[in-house]
């Protein structure tokens, strides 16, 4: 599958062609320095979620179904906190850690790995799903991904094209 994110000025423009040539596009808002989306890319290879975001996308979903098949499955949210549905978990375990790369990231990278570690175990924990193994290496890969992505996105212009690919 091929990702391709454009930098807007309110919004970013994300495209994508699954394996079998079918076409999804999509906008998603500003909610930091770096589109979100990208940083869920960075978290999910590096620690094998393949049923997660870009899994759930690459097997046909379109970007914008995803959070109504979450809450379909037992999203835990304030008013249903539940133990979700099986088909969901990676998902959720993806979104809580990709909250706290992100937090990292706004804090400059400061905090320690464990600090970081431990904040996810808790953050996954909030939604009813366990921690995937996640140790100091790939905190570290996860970060260098993030800042490489951001150095680069942050200074482009409005425009900016960046691409990946999902296997």
């Amino acid at each position: 599958m091929q990702i391709t994110i454009t930098k807007g000025q309110a919004e970013d423009r994300i495209a994508i062609v699954l394996a079998n040539g079918r076409q999804l596009d999509s906008t998603f808002p500003k909610k930091g320095f770096i589109p979100h989306d990208a940083v869920h890319l960075f978290v999910e290879r590096e620690l094998g979620l393949n049923n997660a975001f870009w899994g759930m996308v690459a097997s046909g979903n379109h970007p914008e179904e995803i959070a109504g098949i979450a809450k379909a499955a037992g999203h835990a949210s304030a008013s249903r906190n539940t133990v979700p549905d099986a088909a969901i978990v990676e998902l959720l375990q993806a979104e809580r850690i990709v909250e706290c790369f992100e937090a990292d990231q706004w804090s400059g990278s400061s905090s320690a790995v464990e600090d970081l570690i431990a904040m996810a175990a808790v953050a996954c924990n909030s939604s009813h799903v366990p921690l995937p193994d996640l140790d100091g290496a790939q905190v570290a890969a996860i970060r260098a991904q993030i800042i490489a992505f951001a150095q680069d996105w942050m200074a482009a212009p409005l425009g900016h094209v960046a691409r990946f690919e999902w296997e």
